[in-house]
């Protein structure tokens, strides 16, 4: 039962939080536009170089949901450490 509903918190803490930007990253775009002056009248077109930002997005309930396993994980290996210890 503890694991299901460790399963839903964080499912829920998914949906309901978000998310935030954690970098941007340089991102090249090529556009083709049409030519100044008489060669764009005539349909000539050239290439336009851009650099722009591209965010990277992480879910808030990913980070959520990674931690709440790590701890989990953590609370489960210390019990069996434990056990292992009362054995002895």
């Amino acid at each position: 039962m503890k694991d299901e509903l460790i399963a839903g918190m964080t499912t829920f803490a998914g949906y309901s939080l978000g998310s935030i930007t954690v970098a941007t990253v340089p991102v090249v775009v090529t556009t083709t536009t049409s030519a100044g002056g008489i060669a764009g009248w005539l349909g000539f077109t050239t290439a336009a170089t851009t650099i722009m930002a591209a965010p990277i997005t992480v879910p808030v309930g990913g980070i959520v949901a990674a931690g709440a396993l790590l701890t989990y994980g953590g609370y489960k290996v210390y019990k069996h450490i434990k056990s292992q210890e009362c054995q002895s």
